[in-house]
């Protein structure tokens, strides 16, 4: 790792300060321009504690930028990952307060309930159908607390800003359908997106990784190296297949997963 243990802790606090705030804070890449994905998950983790040490509660994981038109966006060709709070999870329906995230997106994803852990570099996709209790349609809700662009020089964040960032995650809405996860060929369930009645979004589950399976299969690989495991009850978002949504003031998203079920939410 490059950055010294005070660097790490200094970017992490303003990261919680700047969630705090609902305020964005400059790219850490700008701030350490030899930062490393090791060096970007030290930081998530020591924000995950602050957040811990306030009082919130871990209910999960996510896996983001499994697809290649994300990858690509970002330069990268391995998927990052970030964990989720209890202050995260909303109904299905419900309606975020206005002021809640600073520039809210959504993204359609396929949920994993886990009823077994899932800990080690050895994890197989038999692993991961046999730890998992039910699948769901959800919705994640990403922010940034890192500015997108750099004003001065226009340089957008990169992959160590949005891991540092806990994978830019901000809430997640369960759709209320469960299914066994062998009940569908889960590369083939895919959702119509819409916001405020008009299509913006369509995707398949196999945009990610081929396989929705596979993302819980790389996030059990990935924990492994950081001492890490997913735990029963947890929920792991397997990762988007469709490309973000804004979701400026007044926005109602809603998205239509065919037989898998339906989810939707709203920001005032």
């Amino acid at each position: 790792m490059s950055l010294s243990e005070t660097e790490i802790e200094n970017a992490a606090n303003d990261l919680f300060l700047a969630d705090e705030a609902r305020a964005q804070i400059g790219l850490l890449t700008k701030r350490h321009p030899d930062m490393s994905m090791d060096d970007a998950y030290a930081v998530q983790a020591a924000l995950v504690r602050r957040k811990l040490e306030a009082g919130r509660k871990v209910i999960g994981w996510k896996i983001g930028l499994t697809s290649k038109a994300m990858q690509s966006a970002l330069n990268i060709d391995i998927p990052d990952s970030g964990v989720l709070f209890d202050d995260m999870l909303f109904d299905n329906g419900a309606t975020v307060p206005a002021g809640r995230y600073i520039q809210p997106r959504i993204e359609a994803e396929i949920a994993f309930v886990m009823k077994a852990p899932l800990a080690g570099p050895d994890v197989t996709r038999d692993d991961v159908i046999a730890a998992t209790d039910y699948v769901a349609p959800s919705l994640e809700i990403l922010d940034t607390r890192i500015l997108r662009a750099d004003p001065e020089t226009g340089a957008t964040r990169k992959i160590c800003d949005t891991i540092s960032d806990n994978a830019a995650n901000a809430g997640i809405v369960l759709g209320n359908e469960k299914h066994a996860v062998d009940a569908f060929d889960l590369r083939w369930a895919g959702a119509i997106v819409s916001r405020n009645g008009e299509v913006e979004e369509t995707g398949l589950g196999a945009g990610v990784l081929n396989d929705p399976v596979t993302g819980i299969v790389w996030l059990a690989h990935r924990m492994a190296v950081y001492g890490q495991a997913i735990e029963p009850g947890q929920i792991i978002l397997s990762g988007s297949f469709i490309r973000p949504v804004e979701c400026p003031q007044g926005s109602e998203i809603h998205a239509d997963f065919g037989p898998f079920g339906s989810v939707s939410c709203a920001f005032a």
